[in-house]
């Protein structure tokens, strides 16, 4: 079976609709389609979960499992008993590790996919979609050993800003008026925290969780200092754990490990906090587009954000196996992001928000360099100017434009 996971409103429905509907001589033309969001099939699905799968035949797309997580052990004697691949496709708007049961129970027999919102490589060159999948990524292109972009086609800053603003949420694609995107939003947060994470678990004092939200967006890209942020929101460390993975569970947070090697130096091992989209992001410390254009700090932070969600988006469809890190030294050298293939392979990611950059915006990069080794690949500036600019052999400053460049 597959289990595609992703936060609401992502196109999770959408999707496997799509494959519901295929040709005829495809295999999923005849798939049946149901939704746990129906009340009467989720009463059927939690009264009788076994009765319910095997009443079930031919391939099936269960939508929202979570909702039914009894279902785990019906699905899992079907399976045993009738191996066939992609015969139940399942999607939750929660993730398996936070749904122990349906874990454990289909361990070895699901493949897991994560839809996160929209990537702006996937907008950027959507009239080249049928061929995403000889597509590469600048992913691939980085650890490619001749890194080449075409930087023609960047877009300046004001267009980077607009595209950031938006964000990746499909919904939101079509809402032009910053009150009517506001106002998506809202309803948005209001069904997850009040409704999703409540069925995930029964928790005490609900009412805390937008405050955290909201304290986590305006650190988004920061390091996640559990202790500090316990103190800020009056809460016990435990209960924040708790809640931080549940946000993690709902695809509204990601954190990103610390990247470390055996070495005398005292690297920051907290991970690095980003909310899931930019969008999102601006609407919970309430900024524009304007805002973004005249606080560069800001938009410093909210760009950082952004690439780091869009690594990890890519990351899901690159042809290089790669794992997302930051890299941080105690009083010492950064770098925003870092990425390590299976073969352990390094490529250095700094994000700028300025036009152009010097050597001193390499210092951090030359650091990971050098504790890398030979392992090390090469380290880019991600800058708002328009041109590649080569610095040393294995450094250069590339425009932002090359994360929407699907490389054809």
């Amino acid at each position: 079976m597959v289990f595609l996971q992703g936060a609401r409103q992502v196109g999770k429905t959408t999707l496997v609709q799509t494959l519901g509907q295929m040709s005829p001589q495809s295999m999923d033309s005849t798939r049946r389609y149901i939704t746990l969001d129906d009340a009467t099939a989720l009463a059927a699905a939690t009264a009788d979960p076994e009765g319910f799968i095997a009443g079930l035949t031919g391939p099936v797309t269960i939508d929202e499992v979570q909702r039914a997580p009894g279902l785990a052990l019906g699905i899992k004697s079907a399976v045993d008993r009738d191996r066939s691949p992609g015969r139940f496709l399942l999607t939750g708007s929660a993730g398996v590790l936070v749904l122990p049961r349906l874990a454990d129970s289909l361990a070895g027999r699901m493949e897991i996919l994560t839809l996160w919102p929209l990537a702006e490589s996937e907008t950027a060159s959507a009239e080249k979609a049928r061929g995403q999948d000889e597509a590469s990524t600048i992913i691939d292109r980085l650890f490619d050993s001749r890194f080449d972009f075409d930087d023609s086609s960047s877009p300046d800053w004001p267009g980077m800003i607009e595209l950031i603003a938006r964000g990746g949420y499909p919904e939101i694609r079509s809402r032009t008026s910053p009150q009517r995107r506001a106002a998506w939003f809202g309803s948005y947060l209001s069904t997850i925290l009040q409704r999703d994470i409540r069925d995930l678990a029964n928790i005490e004092g609900l009412t805390q969780m937008p405050r955290l939200l909201s304290l986590l967006a305006n650190r988004s890209a920061g390091l996640m200092n559990f202790a500090d942020v316990a103190r800020t929101v009056s809460m016990q460390q435990t209960t924040l754990k708790r809640y931080v993975a549940l946000l993690q569970g709902v695809f509204l947070l990601e954190l990103v490990p610390a990247w470390f090697i055996n070495t005398s130096k005292r690297l920051a091992k907290a991970p690095k906090v980003l909310l899931n989209d930019s969008g999102l992001l601006m609407h919970l410390i309430g900024a524009d587009e304007q805002r973004l254009i005249s606080d560069p700090a800001l938009a410093g932070h909210v760009l950082e954000s952004w690439v780091g969600m869009e690594l990890k988006k890519q990351i899901g469809w690159s042809k290089v196996n790669a794992t997302l890190y930051h890299f941080n030294v105690h009083q010492g050298d950064e770098v925003d992001f870092v990425l390590e293939d299976r073969s352990g392979r390094v490529v250095g990611i700094e994000v700028k928000s300025s036009a152009s950059v010097d050597a001193s915006a390499f210092r951090g990069l030359r650091g990971l360099a050098k504790l890398a080794g030979k392992r090390f690949v090469r380290g880019i500036v991600l800058y708002a100017g328009r041109s590649v600019v080569a610095f040393e052999p294995q450094l250069a400053a590339v425009p932002l434009g090359a994360l929407l460049s699907d490389g054809e």
